[in-house]
């Protein structure tokens, strides 16, 4: 399958099997994110594994949807802003930009093995650094459940809705 094929099927599934997730084709998940690009090569994140059943029901208290604890393993992406690459003309802070690039590869990685995530930013980061005892210097930017889909049909290529790129993109 070509990129864009990859991209196209990529899908927010919200619903998982009770198939729990090979350990070799999680590791493979964590290279990809691994090798992804990153400000000056940084790499200021810390992905949190979790694959026990009652943290996974804990960590339900930080996201509440019935759907979140079919999942049989959740990534926590988290960004160390004391790690990140800042540009000097503005001190922008690449720290976000790294974990979203991280992401993308990790979720496009899943979606080629037939595995189906969600990614989660609307989750409450005090319970979830809590419920983890994730430090202080560490902050949770995204939830990230992986599984396999407990409908085949959740990862079939339909047309997204999308802008159209004379929206998006300018040429000079």
């Amino acid at each position: 399958m070509n990129f864009i094929d990859l991209a196209n099927k990529r899908r927010s599934v919200r619903n998982y099997k009770a198939q729990p997730i090979e350990q070799e084709k999680l590791e493979y998940l964590l290279e990809v994110a691994r090798i992804a690009p990153s400000a000056v090569n940084f790499q200021p994140w810390k992905m949190i594994v979790i694959t026990d059943k009652n943290l996974l029901n804990q960590l339900q208290d930080c996201y509440p949807r019935e759907w979140f604890s079919t999942a049989p393993v959740c990534i926590v992406v988290c960004g160390d802003h004391t790690k990140s690459w800042k540009r000097s003309s503005d001190e922008k802070d690449y720290c976000d930009v790294d974990i979203a690039i991280a992401t993308t590869y990790l979720t496009l990685a899943a979606t080629d093995l037939g595995l189906g995530t969600c990614w989660i930013c609307n989750f409450d980061v005090r319970k979830c650094v809590a419920t983890l005892s994730i430090p202080k210097h560490m902050e949770p930017i995204a939830l990230i459940p992986v599984g396999y889909p407990s409908d085949p049909n959740d990862l079939l290529e339909e047309k997204k809705q999308r802008k159209p790129l004379s929206e998006l993109v300018e040429y000079k």
